[in-house]
């Protein structure tokens, strides 16, 4: 139960056209109401309105997107008007609904609105209403109008004192203060109603996944592939997930990590397609034939290789990786140069200029990090050399790789690749 705040004997008068004194000639009275919930939704994007006369390829994108990351609380309805998505939902979603686009990528933020008729007085209410949702005595306001629809007959200045003004001859202890308020009260005219809103929810930005391509991920179990699978999301990219695991050295813990990884990015982008490369044979024939500082970039020069042949395969232009430049010895300059050679694909490496605590804060953010440091091991971490090398010569690495029966080997991975659908964890 709330209150809710009626005015008496309320009147507008047109301060054009005889002044604004004196409009309100009553205080408001209070009495008990249930509160009201919002069940419309306002999303905003940012950087797709610089897109130009692309911009509707962007605009249809991020609905669609929005309208996936919805499904299971029908009934839901998705509208587009003036740049902005309106999500009208049963109240019972609601917060499910808020919690699911804030991980729809190309969405700046989100409001709960309050939609009410193009009347002053109904706008005057409902500014109260907002606002003693979270009053407390002496809290400080601000109205902030934006007057889309120009046949309003009042400007957004004139909404603003009004809309002032009758908070202030309300029965509640408040102030207006324009540059720090407690809270801000929006109102926007549009053409058939106004919407109120308080609360402005972040969403991730970026650009709606599916729109600038494809791409395969090289998915460890680690800290830094996933979040470079989730700056590859937003930048636009739809994504596959390939990852090496080694039984029986690496077990079903290991790759149940990987798989709640893909089911987190999934939350982002849409269901993921995993391709578990099983990667043992290889491993044991490069310790057993090549020299011992050489393992871990050999290693990789194989995975990329595979990771090349699944691409084109899957017709998936570009790799991307979670190398950090000079974070571990096989991410040396030289070392990147090296692995890069044995592959005619683009490989994008997203945190290459990150530090690790960037790299963990991102994770945390993300909520990658406590599934990424459970203790499992994967791949990469076996049969690491004591002293790896961190300038490789490339022809050094040809000579080693001359000892291998490579091609037996990638084929055989390749073969014995075992592929599953991952769909996001709501």
């Amino acid at each position: 139960m709330q209150l809710q705040f009626v005015p008496l004997n309320y009147t507008i008068w047109n301060s054009r056209k005889g002044g604004a004194a004196n409009i309100f000639s009553a205080k408001t009275q209070v009495k008990a109401e249930t509160s009201m919930q919002p069940v419309l939704l306002l999303i905003r994007y940012g950087e797709i309105a610089l897109k130009g006369k692309n911009r509707p390829f962007f605009e249809n994108r991020l609905l669609r997107n929005i309208e996936e990351s919805l499904k299971g609380l029908e009934p839901f309805q998705v509208s587009f008007r003036r740049g902005r998505y309106y999500v009208k939902i049963d109240e019972e979603n609601l917060y499910a609904a808020q919690r699911r686009l804030r991980q729809v990528f190309g969405i700046v933020s989100i409001s709960p609105v309050f939609p009410v008729k193009l009347n002053l007085e109904e706008i005057c209410r409902q500014a109260l209403q907002l606002l003693k949702n979270s009053y407390k005595p002496g809290m400080t306001f601000k109205i902030v109008t934006r007057r889309a629809n120009k046949n309003f007959p009042y400007p957004s200045p004139e909404v603003n004192n009004l809309a002032g003004t009758y908070l202030l001859k309300s029965n509640l202890e408040l102030k207006v203060d324009v540059h720090n308020p407690e809270i801000v009260i929006n109102i926007e005219i549009r053409e058939k109603e106004a919407y109120l809103y308080s609360q402005i929810i972040p969403g991730p930005g970026g650009l709606p996944v599916g729109v600038t391509g494809k791409g395969l991920l090289l998915l460890s179990g680690g800290i830094d592939s996933p979040v470079a699978g989730w700056m590859a999301l937003k930048r636009g990219i739809e994504l596959e997930a390939l990852h090496f695991h080694s039984p029986p050295f690496t077990g079903d813990n290991a790759l149940h990590k990987v798989e709640d990884l893909c089911q987190l990015l999934a939350a982002y982008g849409g269901n993921i397609t995993l391709h578990l490369a099983p990667f043992t044979e290889i491993q044991k024939e490069i310790r057993l034939r090549c020299p011992e500082p050489m393992l871990i970039t050999l290693m990789r020069r194989v995975m990329l290789r595979v990771a090349e042949r699944l691409a084109t395969a899957r017709k998936l232009p570009v790799i991307f990786t979670g190398d950090s430049l000079g974070q571990v010895a096989s991410q040396t300059l030289e070392n990147l140069a090296v692995i890069n050679e044995v592959v005619s694909l683009p490989v994008l490496r997203p945190l290459i200029g990150l530090d690790k605590e960037e790299i963990v804060n991102t994770a945390r953010r993300i909520e990658s990090y406590p599934i990424s440091i459970r203790p499992f091991d994967d791949c990469c971490t076996l049969f690491i050399p004591r002293h790896p090398v961190t300038r490789p010569s490339a022809e050094a690495l040809r000579r080693a790789e001359k000892k291998l029966p490579l091609e037996e080997l990638i084929a055989s991975c390749l073969d014995n690749i075992e592929t599953k659908q991952i769909e996001a964890l709501r």
